[in-house]
């Protein structure tokens, strides 16, 4: 039988050397890669434990640190001398959860705060929580003013102070991030603040520095997002504990303020967010009217929507912490929003989105795409009193 005349210039040498070629090139692809331990997936996958070992290798080992890092600066040297390619990272988002008991799930919170001035309170009372710190990673936005300085030079000192003391109390990660554009505002006066005429080109604005916030700081092993303002210094130490254990997709508690009472000579306490609220029907014929770029504001003599506000829900005597009221707009002075949510879309709206913008457009956004927002009437949470 005559032989293939490729067969025929095939010699046994060249035969061997692909043979010896296909062998190595296997053995490339199957022998184990090898990344430094303390990598972003191996933390992503990895419980959390109560031993303080696991806590060191949580905490981040600079106070200013981003919440996930996919990179590495310093790549592992190989036996051979030849440091060793980035390694390429797997997140499963699949696998992530968000439930009831987050603390024992391991559930990595992701804390966001807008801040223009900084309250030693405010620092005070996140130190406090009582959720395990190693899960939690918070990040700040700051504009860049002359008062946004200030407020950055005194949080750098108390974060500083904090992520050097005890492991126990270290957060996770801790970033600050300046704006890239001029607050429409630059009194920070409370009357100024919440001037009628100012609400649309503020809430606006607030809605960009929120949106900046979450989508650099936002990882792939967040489990939970909480909103907190800057000016909130007083919760419940287990407030992270409180609001997922409802494991519902965006959950609000009560924001009030407390106050010396000239009228009856002692402290006492009064609503202060009035963008919780359930809707009505002349709040939607008033948005009916409106032009398309108009938007409805809430706590307004000027214009009455008689909504159900969640502020006057609250039973002050006998008070239901555990009570839930389902409700078309939030606020965020302590929001609580399972990651999934923003993940499927919902942010802040800088333009009128049925009328409403920032917290109360982020309600509406995220209740068009199904998911279902609830109140806590008689949780409360406490904002600073200028």
């Amino acid at each position: 039988m005559a032989v293939a005349r490729p067969m025929r210039r095939t010699s046994p040498i060249t035969l061997l050397l692909a043979v010896l070629l296909a062998f190595g090139f296997l053995l490339f692809l199957l022998s184990p890669s090898s990344s430094p331990s303390g990598s972003a997936a191996a933390a992503a996958a990895v419980p959390v434990a109560d031993s303080s070992q696991q806590l060191r290798q949580d905490a981040a080992q600079n106070p200013l640190s981003p919440p996930t890092k996919p990179f590495y600066k310093e790549q592992p040297v190989r036996s051979d001398g030849i440091k060793a390619p980035p390694p390429v990272v797997h997140y499963n988002l699949n696998s992530l959860t968000s439930t009831k008991n987050a603390a024992g799930m391991g559930e990595r919170v992701l804390i966001l705060t807008p801040l223009v001035r900084f309250y030693p309170e405010f620092w005070d009372n996140v130190e406090k929580l009582s959720y395990p710190h190693a899960l939690i990673s918070i990040g700040f936005i700051v504009p860049r003013t002359k008062e946004g300085n200030t407020a950055v030079s005194a949080l750098e000192e108390a974060i500083a102070k904090t992520q050097s003391g005890p492991v126990d109390s270290r957060f996770a990660s801790i970033s600050i991030l300046r704006q890239d554009f001029d607050p429409p505002i630059q009194s920070q006066d409370e009357k100024e603040r919440h001037k009628m005429s100012n609400q649309k080109s503020r809430r606006e604005s607030m809605s960009r520095a929120r949106n900046s916030l979450l989508f650099t700081t936002l990882g792939p092993s967040t489990s939970w997002v909480l909103w907190l303002d800057a000016d909130i210094i007083e919760t419940p130490s287990s407030l992270i504990q409180d609001l997922t254990s409802h494991d519902k997709p965006i959950i609000v508690p009560n924001c009030f303020q407390r106050f010396y009472n000239t009228d009856t000579k002692r402290m006492d306490v009064r609503p202060y967010d009035f963008n919780s609220w359930i809707d009505s029907s002349t709040a939607q014929a008033l948005a009916d009217s409106m032009e398309p770029d108009e938007i409805l504001l809430e706590g307004y003599h000027e214009m009455p929507t008689y909504r159900s506000l969640m502020a006057y829900m609250a039973d002050l005597t006998n008070p239901d912490p555990h009570r839930e009221v389902e409700i078309d707009g939030v606020g965020g002075t302590a929001l609580m929003v399972k990651a999934d949510v923003h993940r499927d879309g919902a942010m802040f709206p800088a333009f009128p989105f049925y009328h409403l913008v920032e917290t109360e457009g982020f309600a509406r956004m995220a209740k068009r795409l199904g998911y279902s927002v609830f109140g806590l009437p008689n949780y409360l949470v406490y904002h600073y009193n200028e």
